[in-house]
């Protein structure tokens, strides 16, 4: 048996870091959405046990150590199934970008198995495995754009439904370690309550709502990042900020027109950047 997948990027609205916890991690307050920039998994079963795993043109960790293989191995030792699944994941999203590609990865593997071998594991039951994976594989298997609190595991459901605004994704050819960035985020004060700001109802609400803790350590070491934020600024966004722990920025624009006109003076202007415009999924 064979079929295919589509694997979303998200990005982050809001990331607010609270405090560094006694476990070493961060507890955070985000708003999450998916959009419409996609890896494509194809998953295959034998009868050959084992999980392999192949993605063309992105050198991964081996074996199982991949995150998409290590959530088949999750899911199959979830279930005391022995079978094989072969893995082709191509790569569309970024690495190393702020955009939850790996995640994404291992959270639609997880989703695609539990469908092809009729598991009926429920969505919070693949959550709990998917937290095991990665800060980020819970939200992908939650469906629907969140708030997420903790290390990013403890979701609810938006209050209210964002406008329908599109996107410009902007990566300057960087890769960023997240465990660099958290590193040296330097916290001086934890915050024992958080408060979210009124939900964006227009695409101009969106500049006084995102927000990014973690932007100021990246655009230390990357100057990149600012100077996709400036110009996408100036190709007239809405608001514009960096996803996740970067490189990746966004651009907020209130018609497709505009954010397709945008997008391609930046791929004219800068062979090294890669612009996408994108939709909320």
């Amino acid at each position: 048996m064979r079929r295919v997948f589509q694997a979303p990027a998200k990005i982050n609205l809001r990331l607010q870091v609270l405090g560094k916890r006694e476990d070493g991690y961060h507890d955070l307050c985000m708003v999450m959405q998916c959009v419409s920039l996609y890896d494509r998994i194809e998953i295959s079963l034998s009868e050959r046990c084992g999980v392999r795993v192949a993605c063309p043109g992105v050198d991964l960790l081996p074996g199982t150590e991949n995150i998409a293989a290590r959530a088949a191995e999750a899911l199959l030792g979830r279930l005391k199934k022995r079978v094989g699944v072969d893995l082709l994941v191509e790569k569309n999203i970024p690495v190393a970008a702020g955009l939850g590609g790996g995640s994404s990865d291992a959270a639609t593997v997880l989703l695609g198995l539990n469908d092809m071998l009729a598991a009926g594991l429920t969505r919070d039951e693949l959550m709990a495995i998917g937290a095991s994976l990665g800060a980020d594989v819970p939200f992908f298997l939650y469906g629907q754009p969140a708030i997420a609190r903790g290390v990013g595991d403890v979701l609810q459901p938006l209050p209210v439904s964002l406008p329908p605004v599109w996107y410009v994704l902007v990566n300057p050819g960087v890769a960023v370690s997240t465990a660099w960035v958290y590193q040296n985020l330097g916290l001086t004060s934890y915050v024992d309550e958080y408060r979210l700001p009124g939900f964006p109802k227009t695409a101009q609400d969106f500049k006084s709502f995102i927000l990014n803790d973690l932007e100021r350590v990246t655009m230390s070491r990357y100057p990149e990042v600012g100077q996709a934020k400036a110009r996408l600024s100036e190709l007239g966004a809405c608001a514009v900020l960096m996803s996740g722990s970067g490189p990746t920025v966004f651009g907020v624009f209130q018609s497709q027109e505009e954010a397709e006109a945008a997008c391609g003076k930046i791929g004219r202007e800068r062979e090294t950047w890669r612009a996408e415009v994108v939709r909320p999924v």
